[in-house]
């Protein structure tokens, strides 16, 4: 799945817009490498969005096959890092 997808679908951001922007500013890393929006995510792939109000790291845990609710959104991803004071407004 696309990392700007996996990131609106996991409900990390509010829009894939948004998501393909962070990447385009290369404030989304995948593995260590600064990430385009098509980049292609795998169960075990480490992100890191780098926001304004600091990094937030997640390891991809389920790759959803379609829509997923809010509530199963965080089964997607475990948090390995979390240096935000929120992730509300990006």
């Amino acid at each position: 799945m696309r990392v700007d997808q996996f990131l609106k679908r996991s409900c990390l951001v509010k829009h894939r817009s948004f998501a393909k922007l962070a990447c385009d500013r290369g404030r989304v890393f995948v593995d260590g490498v600064k990430a385009k929006p098509s980049k292609e995510l795998r169960v075990g792939s480490r992100v890191v969005l780098s926001l304004t109000d600091g990094d937030l790291e997640i390891e991809v845990v389920a790759i959803p096959k379609g829509n997923v609710s809010k509530a199963r959104a965080q089964e997607l991803y475990r948090v390995l890092r979390d240096e935000t004071k929120s992730l509300q407004g990006f």
